[in-house]
C-alpha cells in the first residue's frame, strides 16, 4: 500500500472540462474521459517549433531532436488507462457523540491494468469536523487493479449530521500528459448525538399517570410505600399480613401500600430563533446548544427513572415525538434531538398546533425557551391558563453579546434586557416558574413548588 503524500496545492493541472472550439474538440473527443494537461501542451509546442525550424533551415538534427518528444507524448496517450478512479469514503462508526475522535478512511482504486502515476484527492468537510490535513488534497500512487486507502483522523466538535464528503479523485497518466475526469464519492453523514448535560431532579413528579413506575402515587396498589395497616380482605397477598398488630388485636391486618407509577414529561422546545456563535463541545454555546444539550440530559433522567417522555419543537415545522419509555425512546430522542434547527418557514407557527389540549392533562410540561419571542412567551401563559403543570427553563447564555453591529447601541440592548425580565415576570404571575439552566439540581426547587400546587386546587384549571 503506497503511502500518501500531502501537498499544499488546491487541484491538478488540468484545463477547464468544455473543451475549446476548433481542432482540439476531436483529440478531447478521442481521449474520452482524459484531457491534456499543460505538459502535453508544451510537448506539442516544444514539437513543433523543432519541425518548424527544421524545415525553415533545411537541418535534419532538429528532426532527430524532436522525434523523442513526440514518440514519447505518442506512445503515453495511446497507452494511457480506460477506467476513472474508484473512490469510496468509510467510517470505523456514524454513530459518535461530541468531543469523540473520528476515523475515515477514503479508498481510491484502479481497476484498469494500466496503473496511474499518481492521483489526487480532495474532499469536503463539514466545520463541525476536525480532521487533520482535511483542507489540503492528498496525492497517492495507484498500481494497476489494487487499491490505495488514506486515513483521516480528527475530533466532532458539535451534535447534528455532518457530513463528510464528497470526495473527488483526479487520475494522473501518461507521465503526466493526461489527467481523468473527477471520480466522486458521495458525501458520508455521521450522526454525532449531543454530551448529555448533567442533571439530576430528586423532587417528586407532580402527579403520576401510568400504572407502573418510580413515583409514588395516592392511589392504593402494590408498591413500596406505606399506607397503612387496614383489616384483612379477599384477595390480599399473605406475604402482607401484619403479624404485629393480628396478634395484638386478634384479627388479621395487612399493610396497605401506594402503588408506584409513571409519569409524562413533555419536553417543549423552542426553536423559533438561533442566538449566539456556537463555538462546539469546547467552545462557546449558542442557544440551540444548551436547548439540546439540557433536553437530552433531562429525558436520559426520567427515562432512566421508568418515565414516559414526549418532545415537542416550537417553531416552523412543529415536529413531535410520541410519548414513550425505555432504552430505545432514548436512542430515538437523541436522534430526533439532531435535527433540531432554527429554520424559518412560509407559515407562522400556529398557537392551535400548541395549545394544552395537546398534552396529557397529568403531564409536566418543560419548556425551553430562550424567551427571545413572545409567541413563546404567549404560548407557555397558554399552557399555564389551562391549568397543565408547566416549567419554563431559560436556555440564554448569560454571556451572550449584543448584536451591536446590527445597530443596537449600549442603551438599546439595557431597554431589551428590561422588557426580557419583564417577561419572565409576568410569566411568574400567570404561575409558571421560570429557572435557568444550570445542569443537576436545576429543577429541584422548581419541581418542589409545583408538587405542592399540585396537592390543591389548580388555579386556571379546566
Amino acid at each position: 500500500m503506497a503511502e500518501p503524500i500531502r501537498l499544499r496545492m488546491s487541484a491538478p493541472d488540468v484545463p477547464p472540462p468544455a473543451p475549446p472550439d476548433g481542432g482540439e474538440t476531436g483529440l478531447a473527443e478521442s481521449l474520452g474521459h482524459w484531457s491534456p494537461t499543460r505538459a502535453l501542451g508544451r510537448a506539442v509546442l516544444v514539437v513543433s517549433v523543432l519541425l518548424f525550424v527544421a524545415v525553415l533551415l533545411r537541418r535534419a538534427d532538429l528532426v532527430v531532436l524532436a522525434a523523442p518528444f513526440a514518440l514519447g507524448a505518442a506512445i503515453g496517450v495511446w497507452r494511457r488507462p480506460e477506467a476513472l478512479p474508484a473512490v469510496r469514503v468509510s467510517v470505523a462508526s456514524e454513530l459518535l457523540s461530541e468531543g469523540r475522535p473520528v476515523q475515515a478512511q477514503i479508498s481510491v482504486g484502479n481497476t484498469d491494468p494500466i496503473g496511474y502515476d499518481l492521483v489526487v484527492l480532495r474532499t469536503a468537510t463539514s466545520p463541525w469536523l476536525r480532521l487533520r490535513h482535511s483542507d489540503r488534497p492528498y496525492v497517492t500512487s495507484v498500481a494497476s487493479q489494487t487499491v490505495a486507502d488514506i486515513d483521516l483522523e480528527g475530533e466532532a466538535l458539535r451534535w447534528g449530521r455532518p457530513a463528510l464528503g464528497p470526495t473527488h479523485a483526479w487520475a494522473v497518466a501518461a507521465d503526466g500528459l493526461l489527467v481523468s475526469d473527477a471520480g466522486v464519492a458521495n458525501a458520508r453523514r455521521l450522526k454525532v448525538f449531543p454530551v448529555t448535560e448533567t442533571f439530576d431532579a430528586v423532587e417528586a413528579m407532580p402527579k403520576a399517570a401510568g400504572l407502573v413506575g418510580g413515583h409514588r402515587s395516592r392511589r392504593p396498589g402494590e408498591g413500596g410505600e406505606l399506607a397503612g395497616v387496614r383489616m384483612f380482605a379477599p384477595g390480599d397477598r399473605l406475604r402482607r399480613i401484619d403479624w404485629r398488630v393480628s396478634l395484638r388485636t386478634q384479627e388479621l391486618h395487612v399493610a396497605a401500600t401506594l402503588s408506584d407509577r409513571d409519569a409524562e414529561v413533555v419536553l417543549l422546545l423552542d426553536v423559533l430563533h438561533e442566538a449566539g456563535r456556537s463555538g462546539g463541545i469546547q467552545g462557546a454555546r449558542s442557544v440551540l446548544d444548551t436547548t439540546v444539550r439540557a433536553a437530552a440530559g433531562i429525558a436520559e433522567h426520567y427515562l432512566h427513572a421508568g418515565d414516559r417522555v414526549a418532545l415537542l419543537e416550537y417553531g416552523f415545522r412543529a415536529r413531535r415525538l410520541r410519548a414513550a419509555g425505555g432504552r430505545r425512546q432514548y436512542l430515538t430522542v437523541l436522534e430526533w434531538l439532531l435535527d433540531v434547527s432554527a429554520q424559518h418557514g412560509a407559515y407562522e407557527p400556529s398557537p392551535a398546533a400548541f395549545g394544552p389540549h395537546t398534552v396529557s392533562a397529568n403531564a409536566l410540561v418543560v419548556v425551553l425557551t430562550p424567551l427571545l419571542d413572545t409567541r413563546a412567551a404567549a404560548m407557555v401563559a397558554r399552557f399555564a391558563r389551562a391549568g397543565r403543570f408547566v416549567v419554563a427553563v431559560d436556555t440564554l447564555p448569560p454571556d451572550i453579546p449584543l448584536p451591536v453591529q446590527e445597530g443596537w447601541g449600549t442603551l438599546a440592548g439595557r431597554l431589551w434586557k428590561l422588557d426580557r425580565d419583564n417577561t419572565i415576570g409576568q410569566l411568574r404571575e400567570h404561575g409558571v416558574p421560570v429557572v435557568a439552566w444550570a445542569g443537576a439540581g436545576s429543577l429541584d426547587e422548581v419541581l418542589r413548588g409545583v408538587s405542592r400546587m399540585a396537592g390543591g386546587v389548580r388555579p386556571g384549571a379546566r
